[in-house]
């Protein structure tokens, strides 16, 4: 659970190490905005995907779904520094589908946590292999870095794109390129 007072205390030790007056009239309130927003920022910590994946309706056809540019916003736990880019979902269906809606909010969630690309694309992946049990998965996510457009090397505009496979997408390429050729439309 989210501490509150931990993260006010934290931002008032912050602007006082950084040389601010964490008393001045535009600070006095910083640290419990700073606080209420990393509350609503990080809300999917306490979060269970298994959740919206649980309304399923049945299907008769085995024939790839895919739902793409699912927008999402996350903060790297590296430097605490945002990243946000979009999604894109495919799966296969065997006999049951999820809402689409359960999609974008199962990406949400994974994103709403301290995070590495990497590892919330496996894990958005692992859940929809999880709890829909279809034929096969595959996640593309593509993101901006702050930590790398505001600091470091700063490079904006790059982005970083990475995959997870499960399943038939793993063993039958074509279904791979198939989900590329999908993108484009």
């Amino acid at each position: 659970m989210i501490d509150q007072e931990k993260i006010r205390e934290a931002v008032k030790l912050l602007l006082e190490g950084i040389g601010e007056d964490p008393e001045r009239e535009g600070l006095r309130d910083t640290p419990d905005r700073v606080a209420r927003m990393y509350g609503e920022i990080l809300a999917g910590m306490e979060a269970d995907a298994s959740v919206p994946l649980a309304k399923v309706f049945s299907v008769d056809s085995g024939e790839m779904v895919l739902e793409k540019d699912i927008p999402f916003y996350s903060m790297c736990e590296h430097h605490l520094m945002p990243f946000y880019g979009k999604a894109h979902i495919a799966y296969i269906p065997k006999g049951k589908v999820v809402g689409l809606s359960k999609l974008a909010r199962t990406v949400e969630i994974y994103a709403a946590r301290l995070q590495i690309q990497e590892q919330m694309t496996g894990q958005i992946a692992d859940a929809l292999m999880k709890h829909l049990a279809p034929g096969g998965v595959m996640v593309m996510l593509e993101a901006e870095h702050m930590c790398m457009t505001m600091r470091g090397v700063k490079k904006p505009g790059s982005r970083t794109v990475s995959i997870a496979v499960r399943g038939a997408f793993k063993e039958e390429p074509m279904l791979q390129e198939k989900f590329f050729r999908m993108l484009q439309v």
